[in-house]
């Protein structure tokens, strides 16, 4: 027997999913909410729904706006394909090319521009509602959300390159419980996720890429968490960004470069970055801000070195080589067992003649960093035309002219009583002696150090 809970938006009586979904959907909400009005019925009283989007293109051009509990909006592939590279193939020839726009079951975000400035009615999905108890286990699953194109800024750079656009996937306003965002395919918005206040969120399996931001966490919020996804933003914006969370699980996501940082936290306690494969083009890869204390940052891989397409070559993220890949401004966390290569043309450090910062700890007390494992060599950048080839070899190339001296940690005067073991020789270990404690890792022909 077939569910009245279950709804395709192919076979909806009310608009025209092919010319504006939203209308559809905020349809089939209603119905919802109109059948489901009872809060109490057999001991139950509303399930929620299902909403099904087969594979295919379909046009937003009206906000869908959910403010119920139980809801599900699902599709049959993620058909995420990469807009900037196309973009950045001359347009002569894009009939040789074997598809053009990314696919699956895809929502085309066609939403008018917002001349207040309000970032979230640039919203494809706009989740809110007040009251008691919070909105819950609302779940997006398995399509694509596409912003079609970028627009210019002012930066000189192609519109299409600048990740600027006004729009965003999915804005979730008001406290939330348990939702699920998962086999998502975001590309082409200024924002792919921002979510305010959440509980118990899943970010799982997604692929989010040639955003502005991936993925914000705003406001507060606990016990979340961001897994085995596949991100990479603009060098406006955030991969992962999160503010005045406890209790955050960031594992097994691979984070690819262009981002401002691979990872920001601001104002985040008691929570683990672990497992996660780090590359960028700049320094500042993970922050760590605003008090953030008590947090475990181990056994990650940092890769930072040089842009080498050609279209976005010039283009970063404003810091320069003292900044450090992972800065720390904040008390009792601990930086155990990552491994850092640091991989970049001595000729491009700045400021020039400056020693690069892996590891920086900025303020805070009782921070512990162990075991760390620098790898820093000096490069000829080379560019290519080709985003694909110019990235994979920069990644396989492991020869270099020479080692570069780095600083392994940098501890300022702003903070003390840390803990620095094994992660640095004793020259690349620059702090207070009489303030921290200091075990640097042995070199070769070196002693170790007695015991007393």
């Amino acid at each position: 027997m077939p569910s009245n809970n279950y709804y395709d938006v192919t076979a909806w009586p009310v608009g025209n999913p092919s010319k504006d979904v939203g209308e559809v959907i905020n349809s089939i909400i209603a119905d919802i909410k109109e059948r489901q009005s009872a809060t109490a019925v057999d001991s139950g009283g509303k399930p929620g729904a299902v909403i099904y989007l087969p594979p295919g293109d379909y046009r937003l051009r009206t906000q869908v706006r959910i403010d119920i509990s139980f809801l599900r909006i699902e599709g049959s592939g993620h058909g995420f394909t990469s807009s900037s590279i196309r973009f950045n193939v001359p347009e002569a020839e894009w009939p040789d090319l074997h598809e053009l726009w990314p696919g699956g079951s895809r929502i085309l975000v066609d939403l008018p521009p917002s001349g207040d400035g309000e970032e979230s009615m640039g919203a494809a999905f706009y989740v809110e509602r007040s009251g008691s108890p919070r909105i819950s286990s609302v779940e997006f699953s398995n399509f694509c959300i596409d912003g079609l194109h970028f627009t210019s800024d002012g930066s000189g750079l192609p519109p299409e390159n600048t990740y600027v656009n006004g729009k965003t996937g999915i804005y979730v306003a008001s406290a939330n419980d348990s939702f699920r965002v998962n086999g998502m395919g975001f590309v082409y918005l200024e924002n792919a996720l921002t979510i305010h206040n959440a509980d118990a969120l899943s970010i799982h399996d997604n692929f989010i890429a040639e955003c502005g931001s991936c993925i914000e966490l705003r406001g507060w919020g606990q016990a979340s968490k961001i897994t085995d996804n596949l991100i990479g933003a603009g060098p406006k914006g955030h991969s992962i960004y999160a503010q005045k969370h406890g209790g955050l699980l960031i594992t097994a996501n691979n984070v690819f470069p262009r981002g401002a940082s691979s990872i920001h936290f601001d104002g985040v306690t008691r929570s683990s970055v672990t497992n996660n494969r780090l590359h960028s083009f700049y320094p500042g890869m993970v922050v760590l801000e605003g008090n953030s204390s008590e947090n475990l940052v181990a056994t990650n891989h940092f890769l930072r070195d040089h842009e080498p397409w050609t279209p976005f070559l010039g283009v970063d993220n404003g810091l320069d080589d003292l900044q450090g890949l992972l800065c720390v401004s904040g008390s009792n966390n601990s930086v155990i067992g990552n491994h850092f290569s640091e991989v970049i043309d001595s000729q491009s450090i700045r400021p020039a003649g400056a020693t690069p910062v892996i590891i920086r700890v900025r303020s805070g007390v009782g921070n512990f960093v162990s075991n760390n494992h620098v790898v820093a060599m000096d490069v000829h950048a080379k560019s290519s035309d080709s985003c694909f080839a110019a990235q994979v070899d920069a990644l396989l190339t492991t020869e270099a002219s020479d080692s570069l001296t780095v600083t392994a940690v940098l501890v300022d005067s702003a903070s003390a009583r840390n803990t620095i073991l094994d992660s640095g020789s004793d020259a690349q270990v620059i702090a207070d002696r009489a303030a921290n404690a200091v075990r640097p890792t042995p070199t070769v022909g070196s002693e170790a150090p007695a015991v007393t």
